[in-house]
């Protein structure tokens, strides 16, 4: 059960060329946090973001499931990130973890 809330986890790319990877329960908001560079946005602090890379909403299970998605696309290496991006149909073979 996903406690009645819509997650999402998002990938953004920032101006060192590196990618940073959240989850949020209000995308546009978040979003705007990191633009702004406000004191929730360490890493983007340094490293501003250029885009939203991509982005995701979860229907299925729970803020845990959510948090161990995010946490395995987090230990990605960049290129598998990278092409997470390119196709982002790939996301369901990702969120299939145990």
């Amino acid at each position: 059960m996903n406690e009645g809330k819509t997650y999402y986890i998002y990938i953004l790319e920032c101006s060192n060329g590196s990618y940073y990877t959240g989850y949020t329960t209000d995308i546009e908001r978040r979003y705007k946090e990191h633009l702004a560079r406000t004191d929730k946005c360490k890493y983007t602090r340094g490293f501003p973001p250029v885009r939203i890379a991509a982005c995701w909403s979860i229907d299925f299970g729970d803020l845990s499931d959510v948090l161990k998605i995010e946490r395995h696309i987090k230990q990605m290496p960049h290129a598998e990130k990278t092409k997470l991006i390119l196709e982002p149909g790939l996301f369901h073979e990702v969120a299939r973890i145990d």
